[in-house]
């Protein structure tokens, strides 16, 4: 309504929408006494409040109701047509669009809407035209879609499917076309505005971008034409002349201003009364004329959208880049033995360089704020709030000087263990490194963040056959000289133990690389041996199968791929059997270490699981003839909810119990097992069906790697948190997510809801899309949970880990994306996943708090 370009934020404004205070069209219609009434999506009530002489809005954000919200429409259809006391209507129909968020464009549901929609129209272009007469201007019948729909039902990409949709204009004043359709004009979504204003006699909104549509006005006069062109053009070179200081030398307003003169002419001769052909090109050459500078106008326009705030760009850039540079200062502490992580924040508060720079940082503050043109985010917050980043800012660069200073009187690191001096790297240490460097660097190429979920596929790759190699080398390189050595470095780090009493030395780590070879002898039976052999191959297998679900990414989505052809109609039977089998599988790798209750409740509620969906007609009983009865499974849902909650509570009574009233590893460690069992159930009741079997690889594949891999080989918990964290972020792309907004499955928000209700709607949406990263992180906390008797600071050294691998890629990415502002992508490809990495910091925060909760270690410190 506006003709003007959103910004990317508007992604996340448009969640809670504002009232419109821009110019706009619906303003200027009420302004010049047109009488509007509204049905249909509520947002318009947000932006336009007193604009509507009469409204019914509706949520749109239920996306599990594609019926009534369309009912609540066009009930009201058959009362408005006959009255006479509006005129313009605006009908915003949802369900269609809820049908895709919730099933995809292939759905069964989607052929009977659209037939609903046709009557619908017919019934309004009918009763429109019985009411023209002779003497009555014609009226405009308007249907288009603010936006398209993706393969899986979603929007918010750039693929041709979303940003392309119909817009049709019916009326009686356009001449009827005889023969074959033409090709459809392809215009900009901010020329509607523009040609609504034209065509209702308004003035065309400030900060249009927009051009008329010439089909619309071709059936007009010459001059007619003309002048609708010469507004539009006059109205866009005035918003040119607000928005670039330099704009005389701008080609769209030098081609505006050549028409205009072309344009004055050409109304000299009509006034003259001459009717020659010369007229006649004249004014086809000035129509030409007027087109080509309207274009480059919007084009120039267009470009001067992407003004940025530096200044509060910077302000964050250094935040975030000085709290990395606080957590690299801090890990020769933090993994030590001890697992140390404390920032000394009075030295530096009480030193004089912190109020100097205090003092310096709110000078340019003022600075900037008072000699800033444009508006500043950072600048129109309070002047309190100001000083607090001012100070944290000082703050944090005066404890990296501390700590720099500190590293640099002494400059030896701590090992991570005392007993062992050889402190070089091991392959997988290296290819670590490798990985999150390269990760990292990667994301500068807009390449390799469309299709990121290649570079986690070939990381994950690549860990298993390093891991292979250290399997091989576990099991078969071993030689008698070995076993003589690693007894005698043994026998020494014992009487090392002895004398200096540490409680925490990693001795099983120092196994790992000195004296594998004593414990091998007993360990190794045949079968465990091949099965870790095989291991690694059995995850590459299933990392394999994973990958064929979903075509996930932006230049290959378009691809089929087996989630979509499970998802057919035709192929319901098989979807119903392959989701009857995960859940059950589910439950077998899930119900080893829950309590017989939650075993039980677990069983039942992968049950009502199934049942919601059958319930919503994504699969179907074996006993069921059709899928007519299909409901929003309300109740179904609601009997899992029970039962996830039940399981978590159970979990957390004995968290509690663990860290209140006795310190008991044992009981701390159930708890944590039966709250992850929760959250897999959970997840199995908002996965869609096809996703079930990425749950139960998941499932699989970390039973794998515990049981052959992380146990027998001994790797320490800096390791095991870097490889959770790297198929976390793999199994983030084998739900099907990529960078692109259009992937977010909004209908898992709404699963057991009978309306919206913000609060569960926004958890639940940003679990069903965080799912593969947080069951990683959970089930890394629940592993180093059970290895506390190994080393009481794992929970300590996994915890810094997790959150310096999540700090390394958000901080250079950040960097980045500042850099390439000006990229030819940077809204529809970097800026996505800028939102998509802040979601991810945000939930690496939660999962470090959680993670300093449950560990011991901390908690003892904290007494004592």
């Amino acid at each position: 309504m506006t003709g003007s370009i959103p910004g990317f934020i508007d992604v996340i404004m448009n969640l809670n929408s504002p009232t419109l205070l821009e110019d706009n069209l619906i303003w200027q219609a009420k302004t010049a006494g047109k009488r509007i009434i509204f049905y249909g999506d509520d947002t318009w009530v947000k932006l336009f409040p007193k604009h509507f002489v009469e409204y019914d809005g509706t949520t749109s954000f239920f996306v599990s109701d594609y019926t009534e919200v369309d009912d609540n429409v066009t009930r009201h259809l058959d009362s408005v047509l006959k009255r006479e006391d509006w005129d313009i209507l605006i009908l915003h129909y949802l369900g269609l669009d809820h049908i895709g968020h919730l099933t995809g464009p292939n759905s069964p549901l989607v052929g009977p809407k659209l037939y609903e929609m046709d009557n619908i129209l017919k019934k309004i272009h009918t009763s429109l035209l019985s009411k023209e007469g002779e003497s009555s201007l014609p009226n405009l019948l308007i249907v288009c879609g603010d936006h398209g729909m993706s393969e899986t039902g979603s929007h918010g990409g750039s693929s041709e499917e979303e940003v392309h949709t119909p817009l049709l204009f019916i009326s009686s004043a356009f001449e009827k076309r005889s023969g074959p359709l033409k090709q459809p004009e392809l215009v900009q979504q901010t020329d509607l505005a523009a040609t609504l204003a034209i065509g209702l006699g308004l003035p065309i909104s400030r900060n249009s971008v927009g051009n008329i549509i010439l089909s619309v006005i071709e059936g007009k006069t010459m001059r007619e034409q003309l002048r609708f062109l010469h507004l539009n053009g006059f109205q866009l070179s005035r918003l040119l002349q607000e928005n670039m200081p330099t704009y005389e030398k701008d080609p769209g307003f030098e081609h505006f201003k050549i028409a205009e003169k072309s344009h004055g002419n050409w109304i000299k001769l009509y006034l003259e009364g001459n009717n020659s052909e010369v007229l006649l090109n004249l004014g086809k050459k000035v129509l030409k004329q007027y087109l080509e500078a309207l274009k480059i106008l919007s084009s120039s326009l267009s470009k001067q959208v992407a003004q940025y705030d530096i200044y509060s760009m910077t302000v964050g850039t250094v935040i975030v880049l000085e709290v990395l540079l606080l957590l690299l200062l801090s890990m020769p502490k933090a993994l030590s033995n001890r697992a140390e992580f404390e920032v000394p924040l009075s030295p530096p508060l009480f030193s004089l360089l912190f109020y100097l720079m205090c003092l310096m940082l709110c000078a340019v503050h003022v600075i900037v704020c008072t000699s800033a043109e444009n508006l500043c985010y950072f600048c129109s917050i309070s002047w309190l709030m100001a000083v607090g980043v001012m100070m944290l800012i000082s703050a944090l660069t005066c404890v990296i000087l501390s700590a720099f200073g500190k590293m640099l009187e002494n400059p030896k690191l701590p090992a991570k263990n005392p007993a062992v001096s050889n402190s070089s790297w091991s392959e997988l240490d290296v290819l670590i490194l490798a990985g999150t460097v390269g990760h990292a660097v990667s994301l500068g190429a807009s390449s390799f963040i469309e299709e990121e979920h290649q570079t986690w596929y070939f990381l994950i790759n690549t860990l298993c056959l390093a891991l292979c190699q250290e399997i091989c080398r576990h099991y078969f390189l071993v030689k008698e000289c070995d076993l003589h050595l690693s007894t005698a470095v043994k026998q020494n780090f014992d009487d090392i133990e002895e004398t200096t009493q540490c409680r925490n030395v990693d001795i099983p780590s120092c196994d790992s690389k000195l004296g594998k070879v004593t414990s091998s002898g007993q360990l190794l039976k045949g079968s465990e041996k091949w099965m870790g052999l095989a291991s690694p191959w059995i995850i590459l297998i299933c990392c394999r199968l994973l990958r064929s679900l979903n075509q996930t990414g932006v230049q290959w989505a378009h691809r089929p791929d087996f989630g979509h052809w499970l998802t057919s109609s035709e192929h319901k039977a098989v979807l119903s059997l392959l989701a009857a089998i995960s859940l059950v599988m589910i439950f077998i790798l899930v119900q080893r270490r829950c309590s017989l209750v939650s075993k039980i409740a677990m069983a039942l509620g992968l049950l009502g699981v199934y049942s919601y969906r059958a319930a919503i007609g994504n699969v179907v009983f074996p006993w069921q003839q059709d899928s007519k009865d299909i409901s929003k499974g309300i109740i179904e849902a609601r009997f899992v909810y029970v039962f996830v909650l039940g399981i978590i509570f159970t979990g957390t009574k004995d968290l509690l119990k663990s860290q209140v009233i006795s310190a008991d590893c044992k009981t701390k460690s159930i708890g944590l097992w039966e709250v992850y069992s929760g959250l897999v159930l959970l997840a199995a009741l908002i996965f869609r069906p096809h996703n079930l079997p990425v749950l139960v690889f998941c499932l699989l594949i970390q039973m794998i790697m515990t049981r052959c891999i992380w146990k027998p080989l001994k790797f320490d918990a800096a390791q095991i948190t870097i490889m959770h964290y790297w198929f976390g972020q793999a199994f983030f792309y084998f739900q099907g997510n990529s960078n692109s907004i259009a992937s977010v499955d909004i209908s898992a928000g709404f699963v057991g809801l009978n309306n919206y209700v913000e609060i569960p709607a926004i958890f639940l949406t940003g679990f069903a899309t965080y799912a593969g990263p947080l069951l990683w992180a959970i089930h890394l906390l629940c592993y180093l949970s059970s290895e506390v008797s190994r080393n009481s600071a794992a929970i300590g050294h996994g915890c810094f880990c997790y959150a310096l691998i999540c700090s390394v890629p958000v901080t250079v990415y950040i960097i980045l994306v500042t850099g390439l502002r000006y990229h030819l992508f940077i809204w529809s490809v970097f800026s996505p996943k800028l939102l998509y990495e802040g979601m991810h910091v945000f939930i690496t925060a939660a999962v470090c708090m959680f993670f300093t909760a449950m560990d011991q270690n901390q908690s003892q410190k904290i007494h004592d």
